[in-house]
């Protein structure tokens, strides 16, 4: 993988994204939420790369504090609206910026990020991610698999990253879990859209 990109994953890119998938985003959280979560307690949360909002709403709805982050005011307006249209007491804080400079200025209990690709090198954006966890902590990181195969579709090549490559770029962190995954979500126009996906769960020790 590249060092620097050669995508332009900057905030005019994202603003056109989102503006060109307006009303077409999945409502649905990525599946490896649930499951990952599913032993932690409750505590502060940050979804760093939040797009629309729906896995920071989705951990809101499950007792979070969570805090989402993203680029494109766009897709925070929308996060704001599907927020809206919830109970009171699901409700997130909703943060316009930009990941590679951006200092929360605290540690998080969860930090969690999917598919989330700002304008720097993927890895260094991991390595950025693992500062920000608690003592007990945790990193959730699902991303697009760097592969030398023909299957699925394929993102730029500064988008995608090794298993390996993350596991070794969250390091000191303590790895939980590290799996490769392939699955098929709907995609524009009902096709089928293949993603291989890379999903690495890590902690911070106490």
């Amino acid at each position: 993988m590249a060092d620097a990109p050669t995508h332009e994953f900057d905030k005019d890119y994202w603003e056109r994204h989102w503006e060109q998938r307006h009303g077409a985003e999945n409502r649905a959280p990525h599946p490896y939420l649930a499951r990952e979560t599913a032993g932690l307690e409750p505590g502060t949360a940050l979804d760093a790369g939040c797009g629309t909002g729906t896995e920071a709403l989705w951990l809101a709805a499950r007792g979070w504090q969570v805090t989402g982050a993203d680029i494109a005011a766009h897709a925070l307006d929308r996060a704001a609206e599907h927020a809206a249209n919830l109970p009171k007491s699901i409700s997130a804080q909703w943060i316009e910026a930009d990941l590679t400079t951006w200092e929360p200025g605290r540690r998080f209990d969860l930090v969690t990020t999917a598919y989330a690709h700002p304008a720097m090198a993927q890895l260094d954006f991991y390595r950025r991610l693992a500062t920000w966890i608690a003592p007990g902590g945790t990193l959730l990181i699902v991303g697009h698999l760097h592969t030398a195969t023909a299957c699925g579709d394929h993102p730029p090549a500064e988008a995608a990253a090794t298993l390996a490559d993350i596991t070794a770029s969250v390091a000191p962190l303590r790895i939980e879990t590290a799996e490769e995954h392939t699955r098929t979500i709907n995609g524009p126009g009902g096709h089928g859209h293949v993603l291989r996906d890379a999903v690495v769960r890590a902690t911070r020790p106490l």
